[in-house]
């Protein structure tokens, strides 16, 4: 199967997106034409490393690298400062210097905690982004974007930086189970009704061939969602006001995650919740019409709505919507569907509306539409 190379403009430099079948078991000759270093730091999850650690680190040492572990517990519980420490330590103690890589080889946890321990330690060091889910092949590897969750809120500590490379193998999604798969598909559709129109179309039409992992759907799924999402930062590197719109979904989603202790929903189940809220409060204001509304909520329930669990309220979760960095003053920011491919930044202060329409998601058959 033919692969793809993506490149991707930031402030300092350009950065390549790679995604090809077998590119695994070439990291090492792939990352040594980068850099020169001869020491590396791979960082991974125990689940993730048990399956594809092996080969990662044969790759790595038969061109010469000198490979340091630092292994963290799989899920968002990671995402502390905590397991930052822990990063640094390893780094130090492996002797990394200014040109020794950090290779992130896991999912968006693991590239957003790997890559914040990169911004930082010795004033940033080279990040290599190696993502094993669809959802941070998609998203979070591409943009710069690193971070850690504060027990208030999701990633309220982080900062902008680009990796020096993304190395995307789709063959480890085979070993992906079909929940983190759908959980991902939510990330993909997200560009389809935000920036590209004929994206979402070709989704209405395979989204059945994405749902059962087909490699040959899910490349071309992962090439134009990358080619989305590097459109956005190129336009927008540092949130300023466009590369907001990849927030759709967001608001609500992340006020789930903090509200059930980042325990219960996957990341991208929050989020397809937050965009299916997203696009009821469009509706009611009048932003979006009726047909693509329906035409959005039956693409998103195709991915399957996690119901919220027993004891949250929607109040608790305004109540975690109140810590969310993107608020402005007393409005909540959202990013709202205008139509199939277009998107507007939209602030609501209107508490009634939001818990009518988060209730909803108790109580809404979203299947059928």
């Amino acid at each position: 199967m033919a692969g793809y190379e993506i490149k991707v403009k930031s402030k300092d430099f350009t950065y390549r997106v790679l995604i090809e079948e077998g590119l695994l078991s070439g990291l090492g000759k792939t990352v040594r034409l980068l850099l020169p270093s001869s020491k590396a730091l791979l960082v991974s999850d125990s689940t993730v490393f048990s399956l594809y650690g092996e080969r990662v680190l044969k790759a790595l040492k038969s061109e010469k690298w000198q490979v340091s572990i630092c292994r963290v517990q799989p899920g968002e519980k990671s995402k502390t400062l905590t397991s930052v420490s822990k990063l640094y330590n390893a780094a130090v103690k492996a002797g990394l210097d200014r040109n020794s890589p950090v290779i992130a080889l896991g999912g968006g946890v693991v590239g957003d905690l790997a890559g914040f321990a990169a911004s930082t330690f010795m004033r940033g060091v080279p990040l290599v982004m190696v993502p094993t889910s669809l959802l941070a092949q998609v998203d979070s590897s591409v943009g710069g974007k690193v971070a850690v969750n504060h027990p208030r809120g999701k990633n309220l500590i982080g900062s902008f930086y680009p990796p020096r490379l993304v190395v995307i193998d789709p063959l480890v999604l085979n070993t992906l189970p079909a929940r983190q798969l759908q959980a991902g598909l939510a990330e993909v559709i997200k560009y389809g009704i935000i920036e590209n129109k004929d994206f979402f179309l070709w989704l209405e039409e395979n989204i059945g061939y994405l749902l059962s992992g087909e490699n040959v759907f899910l490349v071309e799924a992962i090439s134009e969602s990358v080619r989305a999402k590097a459109r956005v930062v190129q336009a927008d590197e540092y949130e300023k006001d466009y590369r907001r719109i990849l927030n759709f979904g967001h608001t609500i989603g992340h006020a789930l995650e903090a509200a059930t202790d980042y325990s219960y929903y996957l990341h991208g189940e929050a989020v397809l919740c937050g965009m299916l809220l997203a696009v009821e409060i469009s509706l009611r204001q009048n932003i979006l019409d009726l047909n693509a509304a329906r035409r959005i909520k039956t693409m998103l329930a195709k991915c399957g709505l996690k119901r919220p669990p027993t004891g949250l309220t929607a109040q608790k979760i305004i109540d975690r919507l109140k810590q969310d960095k993107k608020r402005r003053e007393a409005d909540f920011i959202f990013v709202l569907p205008s139509a199939i491919g277009s998107a507007t930044i939209v602030p609501v202060n209107d508490l009634n509306l939001l818990k009518n329409v988060i209730e909803l998601l108790w109580f809404e058959d979203w299947g059928v539409v």
